[in-house]
C-alpha cells in the first residue's frame, strides 16, 4: 500500500470565484464520470440551501486518479463564516490550490483562508480563474497575490509559488498567457502535472503506529458515525483494535474499526488497507468527535487537538412563546432545541452553546450572522419552531478593559454611490485604510469597522448602492471598545389585537408605512406588522373592519390601494430588529415580535 501515489490538495478561494466549477471540471477530465453522466448542475454542491444561495457551506472531499496518481480534493467553503470548515479541511491536506477570479484579484476572504494556509506552512498554487473574461487583469492578480502573500508572512519558498491561467467553466487552463478572446490551453492537464510536481507526497512510514487525525464527521443510519480523516503514519485495516485519544493528555477510549473507505471520484469505495497520506473514512467507534486521534492501543501516538478560531457573535435562542406557537413546527420544547444543538456541536466546530439563567433560553455563539442564519434555516426545515434575539458581539476582557471584535471591510461600488456608503459606513464608526478606482467607473473601499456596526448593514449598503455593491468582510483583530454606534433610524407599527388582517386595514396604515404582513395573515397582540414612517414605536390596530350599515356613503366604491409588503427572510429579520424583539421563525413563516407582548408590559421594562 505505502508504494500508492497520493496528493493531498484543498481548493480555496473567496465566495463566487469558481471553486466548486473547477472541481467539477477535475472530476470530469480525469475520466470519473462517463460521459453519459454529464450533469449541468454542479456536482459538489448537493445541500439544498447550497444549491439555493449558490454558495459552499460544508467542506467535501472527492478524489480523481491522474496517471497514475490519486488526488484527494477537498473543496471548502470561501465564506469566513464558516472558518471552522476550512481550518478541518487544511488539517488534512499537504498543499492549497488557491483560485482567484482574474477581474475581481484577492478579496478579504481569499485573505482568511490564505492567512490560515500559509501558517501552516502549505504551499500555494495561484490559479487565475475567469481569464477569458472581458475585464480579466491576470498580471494584476498574480502581482496583488504575491503581495498579499507577503503581508501574511509568507516563507520564501511560499513566495515562489507556481502560476496556472484558466477558464473553470471551459475546462482548460495554460502556464502561459495568450491572446484575449482565445483558448491559451486544451484541457485541465497543466493544472492537473503542476499539482504533481508542486505539493509534496506523503512521507509517513506505513509500518509505524497507526496515527489518523479526524477532522469530520458524517452519519449513517445503518453504520451511524463515520468519521473522516488522513492517515499520518501507520496502516489501517477493517476489525482493527484501537484507541481513540483526545490529544496528548486527553481521555483514552478502546474501540474497533468496523470499515475502511477512501474516496473515488464522488464515491466512497471499501478498502482491505489504507496507508500514509490516505484521506479514508472509518465506522464502528461510537466515541468518534472532531480533532481526535485514532492511534495503536499497544503504542499510542496521540496527535494535538484541532484548534479553531474563537466565535465573534452570540445569538439567544428561545422557546416560542408567541400566541401561534405549535402551530406549523413538529418540535416546540426547550428540550428538543438543546438536544438538537447539542448535535450540531459535533461537527460544527466553531459554535460554542451554552444554557441560560432563564428557561428555555440558550445562548448560541459563531463566527458570524451567516453562520448562524444557516444554522437556524437547517432547523426550521426539520420542523423546528423558536424565536431569536437580535445578534451580539462578543467581547473580550484585557487587562480590565473591554475589547471588541473589528471586521475588515472591502466594498466594490460604483463611483455615484460612493458618497452615501462612505457616510454610512462613517456614522458606524469605519476607519477608511484604502480607496482603489478601477478605472472603469467602479471604486474599491476598504474600512475596519467594529463588528458591531455591520450588523444590519446589508440591506441599507444593498439600498445606497442600488442593489449593484458588493460588499465583503473578515475579522481582523480586538481593540479597545470604540463607543456607543446608532441604531436603527425607523420605529415600528406593533398590532395591538389578535386576529386576521384585513384589507380594510391595510388601507388605513398603507401611508403609516411598508408592511410586513399581507391580507388574511394572522397577527396577535405584540407582533410587529410593519416599519413606521418615523422614529417612533406606534401601535396600530390591524385587525379593523369595515363598518357595514345600510346607508349609502359618497366614495364608497374607491378601491383600496396598498403598497405590496416586503418579503421578510431569515436574514433580513435578524438585521432588522432591536435588543427589545425577536424574530419567530417556524417551518412555514418568520415573524417579528416584541419581547414583551402587552403594552403596559413594554412601558414597565423601558422605565
Amino acid at each position: 500500500m505505502s508504494t500508492k501515489q497520493i496528493r493531498n490538495i484543498a481548493i480555496i478561494a473567496h465566495v463566487d470565484h469558481g471553486k466548486t466549477t473547477m472541481v467539477d471540471q477535475l472530476l470530469r477530465q480525469s475520466g470519473t464520470f462517463a460521459e453519459h453522466e454529464k450533469v449541468v448542475d454542479t456536482v459538489m454542491d448537493n445541500n439544498a440551501i447550497e444549491k439555493e444561495r449558490g454558495i459552499t457551506i460544508l467542506a467535501k472531499n472527492c478524489a480523481v486518479t491522474w496517471e497514475g496518481t490519486h488526488i484527494n480534493i477537498v473543496d471548502t467553503p470561501g465564506h469566513a463564516d464558516f472558518g471552522g470548515e476550512v481550518e478541518r479541511a487544511l488539517s488534512m491536506v499537504d498543499g492549497v490550490v488557491l483560485l482567484i477570479d482574474a477581474q475581481e484579484g484577492p478579496m478579504p476572504q481569499t485573505r482568511f483562508v490564505t492567512k490560515k494556509a500559509l501558517a501552516l506552512g502549505l504551499k500555494p498554487i495561484l490559479v487565475v480563474n475567469k481569464v477569458d473574461k472581458p475585464g480579466a487583469r491576470p498580471d494584476f492578480v498574480v502581482n496583488a497575490a504575491f503581495d498579499l502573500f507577503d503581508k501574511l508572512g509568507a516563507t520564501d519558498e511560499q513566495l515562489d509559488f507556481p502560476v496556472v491561467y484558466a477558464s473553470g467553466i471551459n475546462g482548460w487552463s495554460s502556464l502561459e498567457e495568450g491572446a484575449a478572446g482565445e483558448q491559451w490551453g486544451p484541457d485541465m492537464s497543466a493544472l492537473f502535472n503542476t499539482i504533481l510536481k508542486h505539493v509534496p507526497a506523503q512521507k509517513g512510514d506505513p509500518a509505524a503506529p497507526l496515527q489518523l487525525q479526524i477532522s469530520a464527521l458524517d452519519f449513517s443510519t445503518f453504520v451511524g458515525r463515520i468519521g473522516v480523516g488522513r492517515i499520518s503514519q501507520g496502516t489501517i485495516k477493517p476489525m482493527m483494535d484501537v484507541v481513540v485519544m483526545e490529544g496528548p493528555d486527553g481521555k483514552a477510549i478502546k474501540g474497533r474499526v468496523n470499515q475502511v473507505l477512501t474516496f473515488q471520484g464522488l464515491e466512497r469505495v471499501q478498502a482491505t488497507e489504507a496507508g500514509p497520506g490516505e484521506i479514508v473514512l472509518i465506522n464502528g467507534i461510537a466515541d468518534l468527535n472532531i480533532g481526535v486521534t485514532v492511534t495503536d492501543p499497544t503504542k499510542p501516538s496521540p496527535l494535538p487537538m484541532l484548534k479553531v478560531d474563537e466565535p465573534t457573535l452570540t445569538m439567544n435562542f428561545c422557546v416560542n412563546t408567541s400566541p401561534l406557537a405549535g402551530r406549523e413546527g413538529k418540535f416546540v420544547t426547550s428540550r428538543q432545541i438543546w438536544d438538537r444543538l447539542q448535535k450540531e456541536l459535533q461537527h460544527n466546530v466553531a459554535l460554542r452553546v451554552s444554557e441560560t439563567d432563564e428557561e428555555g433560553i440558550f445562548e448560541v455563539m459563531g463566527r458570524g450572522e451567516l453562520h448562524l442564519t444557516i444554522l437556524l434555516e437547517n432547523m426550521r426545515r426539520e420542523g423546528f419552531e423558536m424565536a431569536v434575539s437580535k445578534p451580539r458581539v462578543v467581547m473580550k476582557d484585557v487587562d480590565g478593559e473591554k475589547h471588541e471584535p473589528i471586521e475588515l471591510v472591502t466594498a466594490d461600488i460604483e463611483e455615484q454611490h460612493q458618497g452615501g456608503v462612505m457616510q454610512a459606513l462613517g456614522e458606524r464608526k469605519g476607519e477608511l485604510v484604502n480607496m482603489e478606482p478601477d478605472g472603469r467607473g467602479r471604486v474599491r473601499l476598504e474600512y475596519r469597522i467594529p463588528a458591531r456596526g455591520l450588523i444590519g448593514f446589508t440591506n441599507e449598503f444593498l439600498n445606497l448602492t442600488r442593489g449593484s455593491g458588493l460588499i465583503s468582510n473578515i475579522f481582523d483583530s480586538y481593540e479597545p471598545h470604540k463607543g456607543d454606534i446608532g441604531g436603527r433610524k425607523q420605529g415600528v407599527l406593533i398590532s395591538m389585537d389578535d386576529g386576521e388582517i384585513f384589507t380594510y386595514a391595510l388601507g388605513k396604515l398603507d401611508d403609516r408605512g411598508r408592511m410586513f404582513v399581507k391580507a388574511n395573515d394572522p397577527v396577535y397582540e405584540g407582533m410587529i406588522v410593519g416599519i413606521h414612517s418615523r422614529d417612533n414605536d406606534l401601535v396600530v390596530n390591524a385587525t379593523r373592519t369595515k363598518q357595514l350599515t345600510n346607508f349609502r356613503v359618497s366614495g364608497k366604491e374607491d378601491a383600496i390601494k396598498i403598497t405590496p409588503p416586503i418579503e421578510l427572510t431569515l436574514e433580513y429579520g435578524v438585521e432588522f430588529i432591536e435588543d427589545d424583539e425577536l424574530v419567530e421563525i417556524t417551518p412555514k413563516s418568520v415573524r417579528l415580535r416584541k419581547r414583551h407582548l402587552k403594552e403596559s408590559d413594554r412601558k414597565r421594562a423601558s422605565r
